[in-house]
């Protein structure tokens, strides 16, 4: 009979383990984000916050753009917070309109297009028509294939009638960036497909060519996007991603601490550390 009693005793507390369990929901969670400088920082900084303060375990999905979005509409990814609204990924956001919450902008200012040294003189997009294809041989230099950034760079050689003769280089925003450094620093002619906020522009005297057509757009917003559903498995994550916003001047001090060598473990450590009193505030 004591043995009896010892197993129904120790049925119920599972029974009740469980219960608690599934009513607090899983404290497992996936991020998904793109290889771009700042969406880096800024995950690796969520990553800290949920795991360091929230106790929750963060896998963390490193894609490309089509693939995060499809990621966080069909439930595979919990959230992102590298979603460029309303143009550079508005293809993404019509696509699975329906089948994502959108929690708003957390960090504002941001801008696309392509971008020159500021000792190259040459003022806009037109202005490629120019001298200044031969001394580059006719290349800009691009990021990952599929990117909002690249079908709008793709869209400017149609617009801007460039097509013939120029060629976009599909690279990796790692890559786009050691090549401009490399010109930069020999004070070499290059384009590039480049945003902000961005390391570059805090290390290099850098431009945007003028868009006179409106191709990429005006000053945009990165948003927060979650699956469906993920304020009632999740309240907790979901409360802080609802709550976490931030500024340019702050992404780009982890940018440039991980660009300087730190990994971005370290360098979001270092920076949630040094930021208590707003980081609390994402938590209340």
């Amino acid at each position: 009979m004591r043995k009896m009693k010892m197993l129904v005793a120790a049925v119920m507390l599972a029974v009740l383990v469980a219960g608690c369990s599934s009513a607090g929901g899983s404290k497992d969670i996936t991020l998904a984000y793109v290889a771009w400088d700042s969406e880096i920082a800024s995950t690796y900084v969520v990553k800290e916050v949920l795991e360091q303060k929230l106790g929750y375990k963060v896998e963390m999905l490193q894609v490309d753009a089509g693939p995060m979005w499809a990621g966080v509409s069909d439930g595979s990814a919990d959230g992102i917070v590298a979603a460029w609204l309303p143009s550079t990924h508005a293809s993404y956001a019509d696509k699975y309109k329906g089948q994502y919450e959108d929690l708003g902008a957390n960090l504002e200012g941001t801008k696309t297009g392509l971008v020159v040294p500021a000792y190259m003189d040459i003022k806009s997009i037109e202005d490629l028509n120019d001298t200044t294809g031969p001394e580059l041989d006719y290349k800009i230099i691009g990021i990952e294939p599929g990117a909002g950034l690249m079908m709008a760079s793709e869209k400017a050689l149609d617009e801007y009638g460039l097509r013939d003769k120029w060629t976009l280089l599909e690279s990796s925003s790692a890559a786009m960036s050691q090549e401009l450094q490399k010109a930069y620093d020999n004070k070499e002619p290059i384009v590039v497909t480049g945003w902000t906020p961005h390391w570059m522009f805090a290390k290099m005297d850098l431009k945007y060519l003028d868009d006179p057509k409106n191709v990429y757009g005006g000053a945009e917003q990165i948003h927060t996007i979650v699956r469906k559903g993920l304020k009632e498995d999740k309240a907790e994550a979901y409360a802080f991603l609802d709550k976490f916003n931030w500024t340019p001047d702050d992404m780009a001090k982890v940018m440039v601490a991980i660009q300087g060598g730190e990994t971005p473990e370290a360098a979001a450590k270092a920076w949630v550390e040094g930021n208590a009193e707003l980081v609390d505030a994402w938590l209340k």
